[in-house]
């Protein structure tokens, strides 16, 4: 006697969003802050009670303002954690906080680009974490993300789950104990790992000396509260009079850089301490997914299904280095911001960007390894010129303060004439890092002098071109070719590529986009192309 299998149940119907209930961050935000502003308040009191320090201005300024703020500070969040509500629905997610102005932020969940959760170190203490979403939003118009600081780490892990992948909306009560943390997915594909060697490219910068001036501004005033003389001390070393002014600048300097590359190297370590590079299978395709920290975690993870490219960028003073920034060019990512979403390398040699890139693009062969087409030389003439008014303007500036200036030597405008063979170099510089090509359905540009930037951008992902000539480009016959994008920077450009193959490198970046305009006018000049280049990208869809 055969049985029939039972029926598949049918979906719950979806809830109405005014039914799902507001909920709040996690009740132990206020323990957390709590402790925070007592903790701010110690080493003052440290100070006075066992150092017999005087509360003043002269010995205790810094340490007075440091304490003042944390108390505000925790006061601020003890406030936010009072007014902050934030629920998920089937359809957005919401938020609503602040005490004066109100707000109510709602981004509908089909718009999500990425989920983020980072932790410092009294939330990973804790058990809690920061979860910031992101929706495409542009900092430079003042947009930010979405952020919940803080909720438990198994709400966190729940609220990722659901947001990237689509999975069930769990719709517990803050005060209920939170559940297990939902397993990752299997099949992961690791891209990188952590490499000791990398923090030899991230140490030597002038951001070292500047590390070493906070490093022993913030210990003179700490040891002087507690009654230490840092600065006698190192009078005291040794007879510097004796040593003379030149030798005691020079070993002040090597201190002074010792000191802070030993800072950017630990603070290298403390960012990025097992850091890794993954791709993550998903219900709804695959996550590129980075993890990395110390004290303050911070794990990103971005939707292959807005992935549009990948760019490189080599600085010019650590060139020689092979040093390089990797990144990727997607929608909702913000490149503008100290800890870009989109940078999904620290700094590193640029093999490794490069076998990366390959790997992210998921290409045979990756378009950043073809090679890229030069510009013409008249592109140079131009960067010449540019590099000669630079100097020229220098020069004249020092001659006018000379006569405005008394004590000021007549001859000092002669210094100007020391930036040409610098701003000659630059120039031929800029103009070697000049390059494009079409291949494997992507648009390869580069350049730049200062950090040369090679990106590429897939040609779906092109909305509409631009062509720009100035009154030097005609008179050269070049011009630069702006492609616009959803993604990345919004804009990406061939510069001083030929006027006669600029409508060509558009054409074969946008196979079709220029079809029509050009079956009308074949032989239009990219400044006469310009109007029907923009009614076609304004047709193209993205």
């Amino acid at each position: 006697m055969s049985t029939e299998p039972p029926p598949e149940p049918e979906p719950a119907p979806p809830v109405p969003d005014d039914e799902v209930p507001w909920q709040r961050l996690d009740t132990r935000v206020v323990w957390v802050d709590t402790a925070k502003t007592v903790l701010s308040m110690v080493p003052a009191g440290v100070a006075v009670a066992f150092f017999g320090a005087e509360i003043n201005w002269g010995t205790m300024g810094p340490i007075l303002v440091a304490s003042a703020l944390g108390v505000l500070g925790g006061l601020a969040d003890l406030l936010r954690w009072v007014k902050t509500r934030y629920r998920i629905t089937d359809d957005h997610v919401e938020r609503r906080t602040g005490l004066l102005v109100r707000k109510h932020r709602s981004i509908r969940r089909d718009r999500i680009r990425s989920v983020d959760t980072s932790a410092k170190f009294r939330h990973r203490l804790t058990g809690l974490r920061v979860v910031t979403v992101g929706a495409g939003q542009h900092s430079a118009t003042g947009e930010s993300a979405l952020t919940l600081d803080a909720v438990r780490a198994a709400t966190a892990e729940r609220l990722r789950q659901d947001l990237l992948y689509g999975g069930p909306v769990e719709r517990a009560d803050a005060s209920e104990p939170a559940a297990e943390p939902v397993p990752a997915p299997r099949d992961e594909q690791v891209y990188a790992r952590l490499e000791r060697s990398w923090v030899l490219y991230n140490v030597f910068s002038v951001w070292a000396f500047l590390m070493a001036a906070g490093l022993l501004w913030g210990t003179y005033w700490a040891l002087r509260m507690f009654g230490v003389d840092l600065r006698g001390f190192v009078e005291g070393l040794a007879d510097w009079n004796a040593i003379g002014t030149g030798w005691t600048i020079a070993i002040a300097v090597a201190a002074v850089g010792v000191i802070g590359v030993a800072g950017l190297a630990i603070n290298f370590f403390t960012e990025n301490w097992r850091f890794v590079l993954v791709r993550v299978p998903g219900d709804r395709g695959t996550v590129l997914r980075t993890s990395q920290g110390l004290f303050k975690t911070r794990e990103v993870n971005r939707d292959d299904n807005r992935l549009r490219g990948v760019c490189i960028d080599e600085p010019l003073l650590w060139r020689w280095m092979g040093m390089a920034d990797t990144s990727v060019i997607a929608t909702g990512l913000t490149m503008m911001s100290m800890t870009p979403s989109a940078q999904i390398l620290p700094r590193g040699p640029i093999g490794v960007a490069r076998r990366v890139a390959a790997q992210v693009l998921q290409t045979g062969h990756s378009p950043l390894d073809r090679p890229l087409r030069p510009h013409p030389l008249r592109a140079l003439r131009r960067r010449v010129g540019w590099a000669l008014i630079a100097t020229a303007t220098v020069t004249g500036l020092l001659a006018w303060l000379t006569t405005l200036i008394d004590g000021m030597h007549d001859r000092v405008w002669l210094a100007g004439l020391a930036l040409l063979p610098v701003t000659l170099a630059l120039a031929v510089v800029a103009y070697r890092s000049l390059g494009h090509t079409v291949a494997d359905g992507y648009l390869v540009t580069r350049s730049g002098a200062w950090s040369r930037s090679t990106a590429a951008l897939q040609s779906r992902a092109i909305v509409g071109v631009t062509f720009r000539q100035s009154l030097l480009q005609r008179r050269l016959r070049l011009a630069t070719v702006e492609v616009s994008t959803a993604a990345g920077f919004g804009a990406y450009q061939a510069v001083d590529v030929e006027s006669a193959e600029a409508v060509d490198l558009a054409d074969r970046a946008v196979p079709g986009l220029l079809t029509e305009f050009r079956a009308t006018a074949p032989a239009a000049a990219p400044a006469e192309a310009e109007a029907v280049t923009e009614r076609a990208g304004a047709q193209a869809q993205p």
